[in-house]
């Protein structure tokens, strides 16, 4: 096992559920990056909007410090640990997905979706755009992201994040199965 395979879900699944309660009981924080938003706009524009009157650096410079290890790290993962062989996915996947138009499986994400042409046309736009809101609305009224309620909310066994994770299963299978098509122009 090194940095550049995947790791087996025996090391890496307990890995992220200790990290939480690790984190709680070093420094009494909770594990999310949806709240760093909030940390940024009080840092950029402080006293202005009630909702940014707090000591962001107290409350949420270790988030932010968190948020530029995980851009740091992508960075890294992206570039120095790139893994050149394709992502294994079932043939079952991968039928599902040539169905729909999608048949270069190089790479992390079908290019198809991803490349620069792709986002940069009307349909693109308005994905990004859309999806861009619907994240952003989505964490601010189900008060958190996925990391956060799925790792500490369902580890201090709130009753909203396991809702909240419901949800997040929920929508992801309209997301693949109804979403995706129509985006695609495409009936499953």
């Amino acid at each position: 096992m090194s940095l550049r395979d995947p790791w087996p879900w025996y090391v890496a699944g307990p890995s992220i559920g200790l990290f939480a309660p690790l984190l709680l009981w070093l420094g009494n924080r909770s594990f999310g990056v949806s709240s760093t938003l909030r940390d940024i706009c009080a840092a950029v524009y402080p006293r202005r909007l009630t909702h940014f009157l707090y000591d962001w650096r107290r409350e949420g410079g270790w988030n932010l410090m968190f948020v530029a290890g995980i851009l740091i790290g992508g960075i890294v993962a992206g570039t120095v640990l790139r893994d050149p062989s394709p992502v294994a996915i079932s043939e079952a996947t991968r039928a599902s997905l040539r169905a729909l138009g999608i048949t270069d499986f190089t790479g992390l994400a079908p290019a198809s979706l991803f490349d620069w042409r792709s986002l940069a046309t009307l349909r693109g736009w308005i994905v990004l755009a859309g999806g861009g809101f619907l994240v952003g609305f989505g964490t601010a009224y189900g008060g958190g992201c996925t990391s956060g309620h799925g790792l500490s909310g369902v580890g201090d066994l709130q009753r909203a994040s396991f809702v909240a994770l419901v949800f997040f299963f929920v929508g992801g299978i309209v997301g693949t199965f109804v979403l995706l098509p129509l985006v695609l122009g495409r009936a499953a």
